[in-house]
């Protein structure tokens, strides 16, 4: 009896273990491949990045930013090497859309904030690889910025904007109060304007001007004076463009009376280049008034600091129907990852962004004379009165509208109100014949 019971008990193990190999299988294979996941080596290899140059204004290096970060990532990942192109802003952008119509692109390039890029699907989808937690550390407008379709096409790395840089010196030579917290409206802006125009050595010539800009694509100087009553170029909705009308005639009109009705700006405003503006304002000192973008701060202060400046601080642009100021820009820059065959190389894009994104990184940005894309940030420019009303500007600024003819709408709007502003046709024809050609454009599109 005894002996049943036992070969009874013998059966029953015997049973239970053949029922439960399969686990027993299913379990070890999966610590196997566990350890085989955590030998596995991390990828090797090439990634390929172009990017503008970011001037440093204390070492004076113009990639020395990406340079370091990409000698930092290196050490810390062996085995990974980022080849490195410079491109330059007069010839980079049509040296990478060249690059992107031949297929020879690199992984890497700081394109990921333009519509353009987004909308041709050559780009990487990025929300898989960023928790929810890592994407509300960027500020909604960096955000906003990479995002089309729902989706996240790039990593925001600094923001900037324009404002307008005056000349204190100048200020205090004719009198003159700078507005009180920056802020002025057009008619207070004009009439110190008028005061800051005036002939220095008596000789009968106006050799100082209150105001002076440059007319070029791509570069939004003027148009924080052209939008302040509320024009818009490109209805966000329905994609139409919408640049005519009252408002944009009148914001139009206040940019060509600074040079024929209130006569503060040089006769050749309009005709003058962006160097010879800007040398006007920062060299000849004979222009108390200079809008220009956030990379100027840095430059000012140093000159001033090598006693070759001058004092100076910042305003917003003048405040028209909007009640707001305003500026336009493409404010967020951002690095986009190009279609990838390799999984594991992707991961490594994206590793790399990430480190070259994180705060103490973000916080080198103040040499760039940039803001950070990250939030919580906020003791950067805690002592900086200048810097901290650049920043809170950054709220007025407007993106260049999403639209995959911009650059043609660009060109056609900034050649029609160089037109205007050199006197060969009105800022009604202006206008009228922007909207023309845009139209154009919009029906060949068609």
């Amino acid at each position: 009896m005894k002996k049943k019971l036992i070969q009874a008990f013998v059966q029953i193990i015997v049973v239970l273990l053949i029922l439960s190999s399969p686990l027993l299988i299913v379990n070890y294979r999966k610590q196997i491949n566990e350890k085989r996941i955590e030998k596995e080596e991390p990828w090797k290899g090439v990634i390929t990045l172009w990017d503008f140059p970011r001037l440093n204004v204390k070492t004076g290096s113009r990639y020395g930013w990406i340079l370091d970060k990409i000698k930092k990532f290196e050490r810390e990942n062996p085995g990974v090497y980022i080849e490195f192109k410079p491109i330059d802003w007069k010839k980079g952008t049509t040296q990478l859309e060249e690059a992107v119509k031949t297929g020879r692109y690199p992984d890497i390039a700081p394109i990921a904030a333009d519509f353009n890029y987004m909308k041709k699907g050559i780009l990487e989808p990025l929300d898989n690889y960023f928790t929810k937690e890592e994407k509300n550390k960027f500020k909604c407008q960096a955000l906003r910025a990479v995002t089309y379709n729902g989706k996240m096409w790039g990593v925001p790395f600094m923001m900037t904007t324009y404002v307008m840089y005056l000349n204190l010196d100048l200020f205090i030579e004719r009198g003159v109060e700078p507005p009180i917290d920056g802020n002025w409206t057009y008619e207070e802006f004009v009439e110190k304007m008028k005061m800051l125009t005036w002939d220095s050595d008596n000789d009968g010539e106006i050799d100082h001007y209150g105001f002076t800009s440059f007319i070029k694509p791509n570069y939004y100087n003027v148009w924080g004076i052209i939008l302040s009553d509320g024009a818009d170029i490109i209805d966000e909705n329905s994609g139409e463009y919408v640049f005519y009308g009252d408002k944009a005639l009148k914001g139009l009109n206040k940019l060509i009376d600074l040079k024929y009705k209130y006569k503060v700006t040089p006769e050749d405003f309009g005709i003058l280049n962006e160097n010879e503006a800007w040398e006007m304002f920062y060299k000849k000192k004979n222009v108390a008034v200079y809008p220009t973008g956030t990379w100027a701060l840095r430059v000012l202060e140093n000159l001033k600091n090598k006693g070759e400046g001058f004092e100076f601080t910042v305003a917003n642009y003048p405040i028209g129907d909007m009640k707001l100021p305003v500026s336009l820009n493409n404010s967020v820059s951002a690095y986009g990852i190009f279609k990838q065959e390799d999984e594991a190389k992707l991961k490594m894009c994206v590793k790399f962004l990430k480190y070259i994104t994180q705060e103490k990184y973000q916080r080198e940005l103040e040499d760039l004379g940039v803001f950070p894309v990250k939030t919580g940030i906020t003791d950067l420019y805690m002592y900086d009165n200048k810097v901290k009303r650049i920043e809170n500007s950054l709220s007025y600024t407007k993106i260049i509208p999403r639209h995959e003819k911009w650059k043609e709408i660009d060109r056609i709007l900034q050649s029609q109100i160089k037109s205007a502003l050199i006197g060969e046709k009105s800022s009604k024809e202006a206008l009228d014949d922007a909207k023309k050609q845009i139209q154009k454009l919009y029906i060949n599109d068609n």
